[in-house]
């Protein structure tokens, strides 16, 4: 196997563990309707919003992995390091 076959096969194993992470995603936070403490509702929480920010790392890494595979150039957005007062000022 080449690098190039890896790399598709990388990309569809990324794209399906992405799929699964939108279903945790999608699960309800609790599923009772008990009193549920609030420590359990934080952790129930984060472990969604890990699971929505690692479903879009994993899409932003398939999008580029699958751009360099295409030979397409990814333009970046040129960062700029000045603040407030430096962009009001031109």
């Amino acid at each position: 196997m080449n690098k190039k076959e890896t790399k598709k096969n990388i990309i569809q194993t990324g794209q399906e563990e992405e799929e699964k992470l939108i279903k945790v995603a999608k699960e309800p936070i609790v599923e009772t309707e008990d009193d549920v403490s609030a420590d359990r509702l934080k952790n129930a929480a984060a472990t969604k919003k890990l699971a929505i920010f690692d479903a879009f790392e994993i899409l932003n890494r398939i999008e580029s992995e699958q751009a360099m595979l295409d030979g397409v150039v990814k333009e970046t957005k040129q960062k700029s390091f000045g603040g407030f007062a430096e962009r009001r000022s031109k």
